[in-house]
């Protein structure tokens, strides 16, 4: 069974529905890869995954772990092991990268009813992690996010990720505005932690990142639902056709 299943999802925003019907698999050990034109539904899909308020599902389930999680609040899903790494990570001025860090980790530990992370434990383990994403140790007293570049930006979600180890993470579109460097230290990143532990659903419009990070699986999503599925070589066709034969086939099986 895959830790995470959506079955016939609809989602609106306000008066407009997004999307019509969507059905997607996730287990632990896999990469995939939510692809599509802009305007078609990938980030509110990533949003509705992780409970965003301001979308409302009409209709459909998602399941994570065996359980119905489609009501649950954010934070329920985030302690139950699901994780979103966003486009556009907010600053939040007052908060030291080390305090939002030992805070989130406690808040997971404390759902598993463990114990708070020793100081010096998680010292260690930040100091590791923020080696492995190439991030200065002067971060730690910075405020988080607060007049950090973009790609300082995507590493340090890629770093929360190495921290929290969530059994399911969302990457929605990541790689928006990475350079080359920053851009192969998040998909570094992300190859070392995906694994038999973890799933990973990267969503992008960008074929870039998965030269870097090969997906098991491609799902290409048109006018609110996934219309196209297969492995690494749909990647390529995209590549080199685009999206407009994918609206042909959808136009013709109509």
């Amino acid at each position: 069974m895959a830790e995470l299943e959506i079955r016939n999802l609809h989602v609106r925003m306000e008066e407009k529905e997004i999307l019509r019907g969507l059905d997607l698999d996730v287990a632990k050990g896999q990469i995939h890869a939510l692809m599509g034109p802009n305007g078609s539904g990938k980030s509110t899909l990533a949003n509705t995954v992780m409970g965003h308020p301001g979308y409302e599902v009409t209709e459909g389930t998602i399941t994570f772990k065996g359980e119905d999680i489609t009501g649950s609040a954010p934070e329920d899903r985030a302690r139950a092991g699901l994780f979103m790494a966003f486009q556009y990570p907010v600053a939040i001025p007052g908060v030291t990268v080390s305090k939002y860090l030992r805070m989130v980790l406690n808040a997971q530990r404390d759902a598993r009813g463990e114990e708070e992370v020793k100081i010096k434990e998680f010292a260690k383990t930040a100091q590791e992690a923020m080696k492995l994403m190439e991030i200065p140790r002067d971060f730690n007293s910075r405020y988080l996010n607060d007049g950090f570049s973009g790609g300082e930006k995507k590493r340090m979600e890629i770093l929360q990720l190495a921290m929290l180890r969530p059994e399911l993470a969302v990457l929605d579109e990541t790689d928006s505005g990475l350079d080359i460097d920053a851009l192969r230290t998040v998909a570094d990143g992300v190859n070392r932690f995906a694994g038999p532990d973890m799933g990973v659903l990267i969503i992008t419009h960008y074929q870039r990142i998965l030269h870097l990070v090969k997906p098991d699986f491609v799902h290409v999503i048109f006018e609110g639902r996934i219309v196209k599925q297969g492995g690494a070589e749909l990647v390529s066709q995209l590549e080199e056709k685009g999206y407009g034969w994918i609206k042909d086939e959808v136009a013709a099986a109509a």
